[in-house]
């Protein structure tokens, strides 16, 4: 084996896409839920576009079997990372065929939830799909694939593309899934959960089907409010049809991102899902917008390397703005560009990566490469921008690009400096505020935003009434928002009437500012503060619940009372902060055993991340801890989402400090799973 090795580590050190091209690959698949693994035969189509001895497929920890080209069985090398096909390829067109098992240990997870159900679901992209299906980690190596899912009858299957048949088979069936355009790797998908889903058409008469839980039936509206007319506006303004034949959406439990763009359906996370409610707090707007915008920008071209992950990231941003604006008007977009404005200028501070590196922030690649579209469509105008955009899609359609590609095309429509353009917004790390500001000052309400931005450091007294005129005028809410922001430090006898007037607003947003920054509420503001227990808004009634309940001791169990029936948004935020308190509050329940049940019951691996790190923050915050509590605890440190993760190891971290939570979380080490013991004896070691 040694000998055959050498024979190709020359190899390796050339790209693999000058030598073979990989036209298309069928998979027919089947997952076990319980094992948590996935197998099944796979079948390519290649061409040897020059001799060479070996061929390279990514498979991370995969075993193989029946390794055939074209029908003939070849010596393969199992690197744990490759399958390594050993052979004297010639110039033509090949088939290989094998069959595979795995037990992924990431890009493909199975979340347990209630009732012995499951989701399943995949994250290619930065995950790499190559730790459960042989592929390509390397994004230029496009083909066409083609999924089989057998499955338990009772659940939905969802891979890319169309679906061509659905066939019964005892209690599994079969879904087959056919794409007929190539695409990179990190996009190929699978979702497998009990869903009900309703279907749409376009203008274009693209079929859009739109997935929910049962249990959501009455969030669809809330939750895909604009989803139809974000597609409608993207194809017009983008000025090239919907490159694929279909579009779903899936809400996926535990889902690691807001959304991700596998081509033809977008799975996002299930925070998404809301009522008419949750909806003023966070919506889906503007990730269903990014992540549909991908399937033009990522998917139908996709950045040659991480160089240029602007022409994916920063174009979804920027043209999930541009459907923003369409929904929500001017006012909103520039707000929003603003915002980010400042985000940006603060993190240039310390931040000395520009957006063509591939070591970028999000920031910059998302934020900022939207900014650098943002002014180079304002600087050459509407028509030309269009124009351009319209050319460089077609001319790269399913093929790979770089940032050059782009500004060839943005030449023929314009002779605007493009070497300027590139070095003070893709190359230097500074914000060019001066041109930002010209470019926003277009707009009235960030004009009158700049003014307000202004009056920072002016003493309360010499601007009260200017901000008392931008509360009481119709100006976009943004502005007022930053006029409560202004208040935030002040004496409350000197800003009582500001207050008043922002409450009188009538504005959720605004509001829901003053909700969260008047921590200390005095008993002249109270009555007015309570009203905002009412506001349609989960996030402002949280803060105004928890602020009431701290500040004004003997009307707690008025507060209570009033709020015992809340649930908030799909993570029981509200839910779990009543219960923390309602526990807090002396004699408030006649039963306090069954509360503290259900709040802990809300920290277990029967809901998502999000609802028990809720559960166990109030938990630990009200010192309500028990073995149960501890335990679930350490579950949280073996969660695939690593925010979850690290919360539990710090949490746990900072409880080692005490010698009596130090002997609690010993004595209930022999209960644990072996992956939780694992990860609290390391922690045990730490200190």
């Amino acid at each position: 084996m040694k000998y055959i090795f050498l024979l190709f580590t020359g190899f390796l050190f050339a790209q693999q896409t000058q030598y073979v091209d990989f036209k298309s690959v069928s998979g027919q698949l089947s997952l076990n839920s319980k094992e948590k693994t996935v197998s099944g035969a796979v079948d390519f189509q290649f061409e040897v576009l020059k001799d060479c001895d070996t061929i390279s497929i990514d498979a991370k920890n995969m075993e193989f079997s029946n390794v055939k080209i074209n029908e003939k069985e070849i010596i393969f090398i199992n690197t744990t990372k490759q399958l390594k096909l050993v052979f004297p390829f010639k110039k033509g067109e090949n088939r290989l065929t094998f069959n595979y098992s795995t037990k992924p240990k990431q890009a493909l997870y199975f979340v347990d939830m209630e009732n012995d159900e499951v989701q399943i679901w995949t994250q290619g992209q930065g995950r790499y799909t190559s730790n459960w299906f042989p592929s390509f980690d390397d994004v230029n190596e496009k083909l066409i694939f083609n999924l089989g899912i057998s499955y338990d009858k009772d659940y939905q299957v969802v891979s890319n593309g169309v679906l061509k048949e659905k066939t019964a088979n005892g209690n599994l069936n079969h879904w087959q899934y056919q794409m007929e355009k190539p695409m990179s790797s990190y996009l190929l998908m699978l979702a497998i959960g009990k869903y009900d889903k309703k279907e749409f058409k376009s203008k274009s008469r693209i079929p859009l089907e739109y997935y929910y839980e049962p249990k959501d039936a009455d969030r669809f509206e809330p939750t895909y409010r604009y989803s139809k007319r974000i597609f409608d506006f993207l194809e017009k303004e983008i000025g090239v049809k919907y490159p694929w034949k279909i579009n779903r959406q899936i809400p996926v439990r535990d889902f690691l991102y807001a959304g991700m763009e596998n081509t033809t359906s977008t799975l996002f996370a299930t925070r998404y899902v809301v009522d008419s409610t949750g909806f003023c707090d966070r919506n889906y707007t503007n990730v269903d917008a990014h992540e549909l915008a991908h399937h033009w920008f990522g998917d139908l071209i996709t950045a040659e390397s991480s160089t240029h992950h602007w022409l994916q990231e920063g174009f979804a941003t920027y043209f999930a703005l541009l459907a923003e604006k369409d929904i929500y008007g001017e006012d909103y977009f520039y707000s929003k560009l603003y915002d980010t404005a400042q985000q940006i200028k603060f993190a240039s501070r310390t931040d000395t990566i520009p957006v063509l590196n591939p070591k970028a922030s999000s920031l910059t690649f998302y934020e900022k490469g939207a900014w650098a579209l943002f002014v180079l469509h304002e600087s050459i105008g509407d028509k030309a921008f269009k124009k351009a955009i319209k050319s460089y899609l077609n001319k790269y359609a399913y093929q790979t690009v770089n940032t050059q590609n782009f500004f060839d095309e943005i030449k023929k429509v314009s002779d605007f400096d493009l070497d300027k353009f590139q070095k003070t917004w893709l190359e230097s790390t500074a914000f060019d505020t001066p041109t930002a500001n010209a470019l926003l000052s277009k707009n009235e309400a960030i004009q009158k935003r700049l003014e307000i931005d202004k009056l920072k450091k002016t003493p309360l007294g010499e601007k009260t009434d200017i901000l008392k005129n931008v509360l009481e005028s119709d100006v976009y809410q943004s502005v007022k928002e930053a006029v409560v922001d202004q208040l935030e430090n002040e004496k409350y006898e000197d800003k009582k009437s500001l207050l008043l007037l922002a409450m009188q607003t009538n504005n959720i947003k605004v509001r829901q500012n003053l909700a969260g920054s008047l921590t200390k509420v005095p008993e002249d503001f109270r009555a007015n503060y309570e009203t905002l227990l009412d506001d349609k808004s989960y996030q402002t009634q949280e803060a105004a619940l928890y602020w009431l309940w701290r500040n004004f001791p003997n009307h707690r169990t008025g507060y209570l009372d009033k709020s015992k029936n809340w649930i908030g948004f799909n993570d029981y935020n509200l839910r779990t902060l009543w219960l923390s308190l309602a526990l807090s509050t002396p004699n408030y329940s006649n039963d306090p055993d069954s509360l503290v049940n259900e709040l802990i019951a809300f920290s277990s691996t029967k809901y998502e991340a999000t609802t028990r790190q809720n559960a166990l923050e109030k938990l630990i915050a009200f010192k309500i801890i028990n073995d149960q509590v501890l335990s679930n605890l350490v579950g949280a440190t073996t969660h695939h989402m690593w925010q979850f993760s690290k919360f539990g190891r710090d949490t746990i971290r900072l409880l080692l400090k005490n010698p009596e939570m130090r002997a609690s979380f010993n004595r209930i080490l022999p209960n644990l799973t072996p992956d939780e013991q694992f990860q609290l004896n390391r922690l045990l070691k730490e200190l």
